[in-house]
């Protein structure tokens, strides 16, 4: 004899509605959480490769990059090129001016490491304005 009923065994299902919901809950959270890190970045000004030369200003100070790295403040040669000297030349260089521009003159071949340290340097003396200085196309 058989007592029990004949029961069905229903197939088990999984409902992703729930688990979207949770998820899109998650990301709108992350969304309003999350912070933005500003990097910090050197302000420049790009001439442009074919407008005239402007001319000198009085607070202007000219830094050359050679080839091999060497890097020279307003003609002035110095002996180590690493980010603390050309910073220290820059201080000299601008003497009593607060905030003058600095012209980088580089070499076409010179290495970005090179111009990315006087760029460093500047930033370190604490001047925002530099430029680059180019040479017009004929």
């Amino acid at each position: 004899m058989k007592f029990q009923r004949e029961r069905r065994h229903d197939e088990p299902e999984i409902n992703l509605i729930p688990m979207i919901d949770v998820l899109l809950v998650i990301i709108i959270f992350l969304m309003l959480t999350t912070t933005y890190a500003r990097f910090s970045g050197l302000e420049i000004n790009l001439p442009t490769a074919d407008a005239a030369k402007q001319p000198d200003q009085p607070n202007e100070i000219n830094v050359v990059v050679t080839v091999g790295g060497q890097v020279l403040v307003n003609k002035v040669p110095l002996a180590n090129s690493d980010v603390t000297s050309i910073s220290e030349a820059l201080r000299r260089a601008a003497g009593a001016a607060t905030d003058p521009l600095i012209v980088i003159n580089a070499d076409a071949r010179t290495t970005h490491q090179s111009v990315i340290d006087v760029m460093q340097a500047a930033q370190g003396a604490g001047y925002a304005h530099i430029s680059f200085a180019t040479q017009t196309s004929h």
